[in-house]
């Protein structure tokens, strides 16, 4: 099979398509012939070596396809079964093996790029509008990258609980989708300062909850629009790492909240797996979430995909077709 591994970490050049066997399933495995596979910001962070993790390996941790082999010990799922997963590494690949316990069945009105598109990024836009800040009519949100891949679907999610949103955006074409996604307002960060924005738009100048995975460069600032007790949830840091900081500013600025949360922590059981991909689902096909599928690239073109990410090229979701 064809698959994109990494021997040394850095930049897109570093993505290698290779010729390896088709993996086998151990006893509580299931091997699934890869449909979709989807690209996340956090495939970067494996790629440049942000995450540590040990090459040569195969990127991805997420997508959607067909199990092809189950393993003696896996009564769930059979051969056929319609699968999708996240948080498994090794989906930039034409097949690939995970323990059967975190796949996902995926229903038939469902399509494969909705099932890919649908994992990683809307699960993590519903734990953190449900669970991490559970929003409610009344407040209001700051999300930036609003028109990024969760930042579409957080949006959607906040607007249904009731929520005022605020959205920061780079272009008018990004605003367009972020208006159509429910956001109340729009800055774009690349012709104001938002955080001055943020203090005109804002009921009293301030926000309930900063949802932001951009980091370094708009952290301090959001910590300067929270009202008190208000939370930054920083998810992502797609322009670095934030520095150090002295916790105390957190009581100065009105006993803040801080939290860095992780998928992984919001599914770690088969009982939330199961219950919040069965949340995301049913509002795909209930109308709803709209999954915003941005653009496609053939699984040898995932350097490209990389380049296009990094360069802040596209909207909505990233997928490889194997």
């Amino acid at each position: 099979m064809k698959a994109i591994q990494i021997n040394r970490t850095g930049g897109p050049e570093v993505l290698e398509v290779v010729e390896i066997g088709v993996p086998k399933p151990g006893e509580e495995d299931v091997v699934v012939k890869v449909e979709t596979a989807g690209v996340n910001y956090v495939d970067v962070y494996h790629r440049d070596g942000r995450y540590a993790v040990k090459p040569p390996f195969i990127l991805g941790q997420e997508g959607a396809g067909t199990v092809i082999a189950v393993g003696t010990g896996v009564t769930e799922l059979k051969v056929g079964d319609r699968v999708a997963w996240t948080g498994i590494m090794g989906s930039y690949a034409e097949y690939v093996k995970l323990p059967a316990s975190r796949a996902v069945p995926v229903p038939e009105k469902i399509g494969w790029h909705e099932a890919a598109a649908a994992m990683l990024q809307g699960m993590t836009a519903h734990y953190l509008s449900h669970d991490t800040y559970p929003l409610k009519k009344g407040d209001t949100a700051l999300v930036h990258a609003a028109a990024g891949g969760v930042g579409l679907l957080l949006v959607q999610m906040a607007h249904q609980l009731g929520a005022r949103v605020i959205g920061t955006v780079s272009t008018e074409e990004k605003a367009e989708l972020a208006r159509s996604a429910g956001a109340d307002e729009i800055i774009l960060y690349t012709q104001t300062d938002f955080e001055a924005e943020v203090h005109r738009l804002a009921p009293d100048g301030r926000v309930q909850v900063v949802y932001d995975s951009v980091g370094l460069s708009t952290f301090s600032k959001g910590l300067n629009l929270l009202s008190p007790r208000g939370m930054m949830v920083l998810f992502g840091s797609s322009s670095g790492n934030i520095p150090p900081f002295e916790l105390g500013t957190l009581s100065q600025k009105g006993s803040l909240f801080v939290t860095r949360p992780s998928l992984a922590h919001y599914i770690a059981t088969r009982g939330e797996l199961l219950s919040r991909s069965r949340d995301v689902f049913d509002m795909i096909l209930s109308g709803k979430l709209r999954l915003r599928i941005g653009h496609t690239y053939k699984l040898t073109d995932a350097a490209q995909a990389h380049k296009d990410l990094e360069g802040r090229k596209t909207t909505g979701k990233i997928l490889l077709l194997p």
